[in-house]
Formats: C-alpha cells, sequence, structure tokens
C-alpha cells in the first residue's frame, strides 16, 4: 500500500497529494484479497499442516488484519464518517452507524481469529482447523457486506461532501500516522 501513499511524480512538489479515497479503495481490494487467502491457507493447513508456505500466509494475514486493517478503520472513523453523520440525511446517518457497529464486530471476530494466525504463523500447530472453518466464513461476510456499503453509498457521499481542503488534510493526517507507524 505504500506505493498508493505516494505522492504522483506528475505533479509538481506543491501540487502533489495523497488521494485519500484512492487509498481506502486500494485497501478494501487487499482486504478481499487476505480473506480469500484465509479459504487458501485453511484448505493448505488441512492437506500439508503448517510448513514454510503456511507460516508465510499466516503471517501476512496476521500482520495486514493488525496492522493496515485497523489503520483503514481509524481512517473512516476520523475523515469519512463524521461528514456523514452531520449530513441530516436518517439514511446516511443510519448506515454510517451501522458501519461504526461493524468496526466493532469486525475488531471483536479478529481478536478471536489472531491466535489461530499468530500461532500459525509462528510455526505452531495450536490452531484448530474445525474453528477456523467455522468463523473465517462470518468474518469474511461481515467484511464483504461491509465493503459493499461502502462502496454503493457512504464513500460516493463523503465525496460529494468532504472538500477539498479537507481533503488535502486527511491524505495529510493518514500519510503522517502511516509514516509514523513505520509503514503501509
Amino acid at each position: 500500500m505504500s506505493a498508493i501513499l505516494q505522492p504522483s511524480a506528475t505533479l509538481a512538489p506543491r501540487e502533489r497529494a495523497m488521494q485519500p479515497f484512492d487509498v481506502l479503495d486500494s485497501c478494501h481490494r487487499e482486504v478481499v484479497v487476505k480473506l480469500q487467502q484465509m479459504n487458501d491457507l485453511i484448505d493448505h493447513l488441512a492437506d500439508k499442516g503448517v510448513d514454510a508456505h503456511a507460516k508465510e500466509t499466516a503471517h501476512e494475514i496476521f500482520m495486514f488484519f493488525m496492522n493496515t486493517a485497523r489503520e483503514h478503520h481509524l481512517d473512516e472513523e476520523r475523515h469519512v464518517f463524521p461528514a456523514l453523520l452531520r449530513s441530516g440525511r436518517a439514511d446516511l446517518i443510519d448506515a454510517t452507524l451501522r458501519l461504526q457497529q461493524d468496526h466493532g464486530w469486525i475488531e471483536e471476530d479478529w481478536l478471536e481469529l489472531a491466535p489461530q494466525f499468530e500461532s500459525i504463523a509462528a510455526g505452531y500447530h495450536w490452531f484448530n482447523i474445525d474453528q477456523l472453518r467455522l468463523t473465517v466464513p462470518v468474518f469474511q461476510a461481515l467484511y464483504h457486506d461491509h465493503i459493499a456499503l461502502e462502496e454503493a453509498l457512504i464513500y460516493p457521499e463523503a465525496r460529494a461532501r468532504i472538500t477539498e481542503w479537507d481533503l488535502q488534510g486527511m491524505g495529510r493526517e493518514m500519510a503522517q500516522r502511516r509514516k509514523q507507524r513505520g509503514g503501509d
């Protein structure tokens, strides 16, 4: 994701700015990939157990949902949702409140899954494949529904409501926070 945070090389230095919604959209695409990797990992574990591939995949999934996905939710909570909560439109307010609640459910589901992926990443066999087969689809469904609502309603409405000035500030804050964290 770091390439997305880089300013456009074609613009003069003063005109370069991060495009925050491009970063948010890119993260959604990455979430979808990581969710699919969960399925692939479960199949791999059932077939081959904890090997180097399983450890690497589990580590990538673990780090993504521990860091990047959480940063993404923070970006939305700080920069996208406030304008919609102030919109005065009941449908936008209700959808935004649902998405905020989703963030809590996603975090709760992840906290249940995280130790399993962390165990696999460390090369341990402390995971429960049957539990993964039951809990991963719930996590995936919640995330897919969440992303669909954001992309169909919330992001278009937020783009229409957030001024260019606020977008620039949003981009600076997002980039600074990621720089302080040291990555993506």
